[in-house]
């Protein structure tokens, strides 16, 4: 069973950009998708698909070895 976890991805501008990050997030164990809602020059939206949930950590450093910074989580306060 698959689980799919949705991030917020800070400073992507083009498509080269989306594409580095779904590379570096493909790398991690488990996953099989990756897909990216690019809004340029703002906070695009990364949905991962992967075998069980990721650590947020993980995700977080793949995003910034592709040079981008992940949002901090919303409160639902």
């Amino acid at each position: 069973m698959s689980t799919t976890a949705t991030y917020q991805v800070d400073g992507m501008t083009c498509g080269h950009c989306a594409q580095s990050v779904t590379e570096e997030l493909t790398a991690l164990d488990g996953v099989s998708d990756v897909q990216v809602e690019l809004v340029g020059g703002g906070t695009s939206t990364v949905t991962v698909t992967s075998d069980a949930p990721l650590e947020r950590d993980a995700v977080a450093a793949a995003v910034t070895e592709a040079g981008y910074a992940l949002t901090p989580p919303r409160s639902l306060l």
